[in-house]
């Protein structure tokens, strides 16, 4: 269950990180 926990954590990092990327990108024009 932890290592699906862990998962589940990472997955919602990435998707963070994605939208950070898209806000720096749209602010950048």
């Amino acid at each position: 269950m932890s290592n699906r926990k862990d998962n589940n954590v990472f997955g919602l990092l990435v998707v963070l990180f994605v939208l950070l990327v898209i806000v720096g990108c749209a602010c950048s024009f």
